[in-house]
């Protein structure tokens, strides 16, 4: 059963689950869709519940941070099987550097932890998701035929899909870098889940993980399909996806689901209260800026540099506006470093102008 280390300071409990709450409502009234039932919807509420309690830090309120702080782990990969429970770390089936198993499940987890882990220590000098080497610990098979996967503050947990909506959450690169990228924002910035921090929170965990998936595979911005979940996306969905980075508000129109509910602009933003304030909902809108300064500067991976940086420097509550102008002051910086190319902060400026910030 589940166990937790001591050696660090417990902070407030948060979950960012992999499928917004919009879609699993959508799934519970359709009839036709039987995997999706009272108690998997319970089982994400409490998730979303837990993750909106409080922004979470690694130095508590009012203290001064070390200036070489210890490491909390070594960066080592665990990966657990839930064997269909809702209960995490029940049985670890391979550590770091343990022997492959015949689970895909597990295979690809470990592995994709493994190229994730690589991208931040690689091309953003981080060290694993907090900078001071936390181990990634992953659970999967989590749940029956769970629709979803979660970062809760400070491991993943992956479920199976039904097999019919969904397929296994683990077996996608574009989950992984999504979820751990929840943490790095977590130890980075803190931005609050709700409103626009929340949804500015929601849209890192897009750059980062489309620019893993690009890096992985070597990709250029131009051929890349700038999709988020359709590789999850089970027989009856093939060829939708959960989100489009391209274009917001394209990702997916079909009778189970529905229609993509995200603009691309911010004269068109969702102002209700649901999905935490539009979190899932307006990350579209700086989606959008990503991947427009990404496609014009012809190089993912350095414009995630600058967004990268910016992200140290937002404050927990911020705004789209707050975010733009320090999106295009990193870029500046990085220009100056040589980091990156002239003209880089007028590009950014420009990309956040089209779609009405700034």
């Amino acid at each position: 059963m589940r166990t937790r280390s001591t050696s660090r300071a417990v902070t407030p409990r948060i979950r960012c689950a992999f499928v917004p709450p919009y879609v699993e409502a959508a799934l519970a009234d359709n009839a036709a869709v039987s995997s999706v039932d009272d108690a998997q919807l319970d089982l994400s509420e409490a998730a979303r519940r837990r993750r909106a309690e409080a922004i979470t830090r690694d130095t508590g309120a009012g203290t001064t941070p070390s200036l070489a702080p210890p490491p909390t782990g070594s960066a080592r990969r665990e990966v657990y099987d839930s064997g269909g429970s809702t209960n995490q770390r029940v049985t670890l089936v391979r550590p770091e550097g343990g022997p492959e198993t015949k689970d895909s499940d597990v295979i690809n987890a470990y592995d994709s932890a493994g190229v994730v882990r690589s991208f931040f220590r690689q091309m953003l000098n981080r060290d694993s998701i907090d900078n001071r080497a936390l181990d990634l610990v992953l659970n999967v098979h989590y749940g029956a035929q769970y629709n979803n996967a979660f970062w809760d503050g400070d491991e993943m947990t992956f479920g199976d899909g039904d097999g019919v909506i969904f397929s296994g959450f683990a077996r996608s690169l574009d989950v992984v870098g999504h979820e751990l990228a929840h943490g790095v924002t977590q130890y980075a910035s803190g931005l609050v889940y709700q409103g626009e921090s929340g949804a500015l929170n929601e849209h890192f965990s897009d750059v980062f993980g489309t620019a893993i998936t690009q890096w992985s595979a070597g990709e250029r911005p131009e051929d890349a399909d700038w999709l988020i979940g359709d590789e999850i996306m089970a027989p009856d969905l093939y060829g939708e996806a959960l989100r489009s980075m391209r274009n917001p508000g394209t990702a997916y129109d079909n009778p189970i689901l529905g229609k993509d509910p995200q603009p691309a602009r911010y004269a068109d933003r969702y102002t209700g209260t649901a999905d935490n304030g539009g979190v899932h909902i307006n990350s579209g809108i700086p989606n959008r800026v990503f991947y427009r300064v990404a496609t014009e500067l012809g190089d993912t991976v350095v414009t995630a540099r600058m967004w990268y940086h910016a992200l140290h420097f937002l404050p927990p509550t911020a705004t789209f506006a707050q975010a733009a102008v320090q999106v295009a002051e990193s870029a500046r910086v990085l220009v100056k470093a040589g980091i990156v190319e002239k003209g880089a902060a007028q590009v950014v400026r420009g990309a956040w102008r089209e779609v009405g910030v700034g």
